[in-house]
This record gives C-alpha cells, structure tokens and sequence, in this order.
C-alpha cells in the first residue's frame, strides 16, 4: 500500500455536482502512511458543502473495500477554501454541543441552562441558545424577561449581540416576542427563525455553544443538523419507561446514516427525590436503573444524575441557577460540566471534525 495505490483507489469516488472523481479535482491532499494508518486531508470549496459528509464516508467505505487492513476511520480531515459568510458569527466557536430530549418535562431546559452555567463556572466560554422557538423558557431562567438583545444591520447582514449573564451569552426566542402570546407558526417560519438564531448573532470566541432543543425529533432538529456542524448531542430523561422508550428514538436518530452526530452521553435528570433536610436520603420515585440499561445498549456513559430538590424549582423560576451554588445539586451540575468537558475531548480525539449534515 503506497501513495500512488490510495491515489488510484480515491479516483472512483465522485463528487456528487460535478460527477468528477475528487482526485482530479485536486480534493485530496497530504496523504500519510504509517503502517496500516492512511491520513488525508479533504479540501473543499466552502465549509458548508453540503457533500462533505457524503464525500467522507465514501472515501471510507471505497479505501477499505480495496484495502483489507487500512485504519482510515477517523482519519480524514476536511479543510474549506473560504468560509461562508453566513456561518461568519460562528467562526470562532469550537464546540457545538445540543441538549436534547425524547420527550417533554424532563427538565431538559434546566440540565442545558446549568450545564452551561458551570462551564462557564469552569472558566470556559460559553454561549447558551434557546432552540425551542414555541416554548422558549431561557429569559425566566436568567431572569431576563424584559431584556432585548442589540440588533444591527451592516453590509446587507444582520448581526445581533447576544444578551450576557453568568458568564453565559444567551440568545432565545423569548427576547424578541411578547411571553403571553403563542407563536402560531408553521414549520418553515420556525425552522427559519431557527436559523436567524443560530448564524446571526456574533458568539465571537467560544469553547462550548450548548443548543437547548425541543422535544422529540421533528423539524428543529433537522435543521440544525443542516446549518451548523454539531460536535454532539447530550440526551436528557427521567428514570421512567415512559421517558426512556423515546430515548432511544433520539438516539437512533443522530446515530443513523443520514445524520450521524455522536451521542456523548446520557443525563439521568430526577433521578431520586433527596429533602433538603436530608441530603443523605435517596428516594427512587421514577424507578431505578433503567437508564443504564439504555447507556449498555448503546455503549454509551451517563454523563451525570440530578436529583430532585425542592430549591431547583425555586432558584430556576426566580433566574438564579443552581449551578452557581455550593450545594448538593450545584455539585452534581459541576459534575456533569466535567464529565461533558471529558466526553467532547474524547470525541475529538477519536472521530473526525463533524460536518453539516446533507439530509435528503
């Protein structure tokens, strides 16, 4: 196995626009052998290429066909020759990570609102949005009700400077409508505002953007997969089987073919009622265990176990997150801020960058 001989195996892998192998449109480039480890960069005309992940698994799946012992997984790195002026307010932000949920009322908004608030609490740089476009609860949780952020228009872009609190840019649905009125929308009018959320504020440079998304697996979550690179997903849900079952549909979703987003874990929220009172005391009124059956499945560690305690409800609704407390639950959301930090370096160290997603 030599150069020439991977050169010769990439000809048969075609970009799907200009039906030209991607050898001869010059895509491939630094190939390194060490042993059986092939690299090599993938260049592309604009980071938004919505063949990127196509092109990728392709060169995989044609590279270990031909080869028997390669190790290429992993190895190919993707470079863009310009970048696309619409993802210009995301330029600097490393790691996209969204907080999702099976299903309603598993406090899927607190674990994104407190995992992001104790990043920050870490020294990281963070930025918080509030994905879910019909119900968005970040203004109440930050107490930011009556808060609007600053929105200015240059060279035909909008550009909107995200609200900031905690150490946390925030950016949400709520600053920019009346709370007591529904958004009577369909799904085009939310899938845009969507976006307008996502690539027009300017995030300037952060470790982690956490994405506080809706419940269930529906139009929202496809376009996000369709506008930013997401470095993963962290799944949300009550001990109950009720909650778990879907669970494992939003897992099977980001796992599948067509999407492909890794899953860094999973987040046992209301995982024992504790008192105040007595902090020691552990009571399993949802059951026990179930979501580390659902973890083994999937290979895949619980990140962290809230328990339930009267001051969360509290410290939430008035817009002082635990997470900024010492206490037993400002503990536990530490934890999970470390653990998260552990499972995206692990991700980064063992997969290759992710890229938009081309869902047809």
């Amino acid at each position: 196995m030599n150069i020439k001989e991977i050169f010769k195996s990439l000809q048969k892998v075609n970009h799907p626009e200009s039906k030209s192998d991607i050898v001869t449109l010059g895509m491939v480039q630094e190939i390194k052998i060490e042993g059986n480890k092939v690299s090599f960069t993938l260049i592309f005309k604009t980071n938004s290429d919505p063949s990127i992940n196509q092109i990728r698994q392709a060169c995989v799946q044609q590279l270990e066909t031909d080869f028997e012992d390669i190790a290429i997984r992993g190895n190919i790195k993707v470079r863009a020759l310009q970048k696309d002026p619409q993802l210009s307010g995301l330029d600097k932000v490393k790691n996209i990570v969204a907080v999702v949920s099976g299903k309603g009322g598993v406090g899927k908004s607190t674990v994104a609102v407190n995992l992001a608030v104790a990043l920050s609490q870490k020294g990281y740089k963070v930025g918080l949005l509030d994905a879910d476009v019909y119900g968005p609860s970040l203004p109440k949780m930050f107490d930011l009700e009556s808060a609007h952020p600053e929105v200015n228009s240059s060279d035909g872009r909008t550009e909107i400077t995200p609200l900031e609190k905690y150490g946390v840019k925030v950016m949400s649905m709520g600053f920019f409508v009346d709370p007591d009125q529904p958004l009577v929308w369909r799904g085009p009018m939310a899938t845009n505002a969507l976006k307008q959320l996502l690539l027009e504020p300017n995030w300037g440079e952060l470790d982690y953007l956490i994405l506080d998304m809706p419940p269930g697996t529906g139009d929202i979550h496809l376009t996000a997969v369709q506008t930013v690179a997401l470095t993963g997903i962290v799944v949300v849900s009550t001990p109950q089987k009720v909650a778990i079952a879907d669970v494992i549909k939003g897992i099977n979703m980001f796992r599948s073919n067509s999407i492909s987003v890794p899953v860094l874990g999973l987040v046992e929220n209301m995982a024992w009622f504790t008192p105040d009172e007595l902090p020691d005391n552990r009571y399993y009124i949802f059951g026990k265990g179930e979501l580390a059956k659902v973890a083994k499945q999937f290979d895949t560690p619980i990140l962290g176990q809230i328990p339930i305690v009267e001051s969360i409800a509290h410290d939430s609704d008035i817009g002082e997150p635990p997470a900024l407390k010492n206490n037993l639950i400002g503990k536990s959301f530490m934890q999970l801020a470390e653990n998260v930090v552990k499972a995206v370096e692990r991700r980064n160290e063992e997969f290759a960058p992710t890229t938009i997603v081309d869902v047809k």
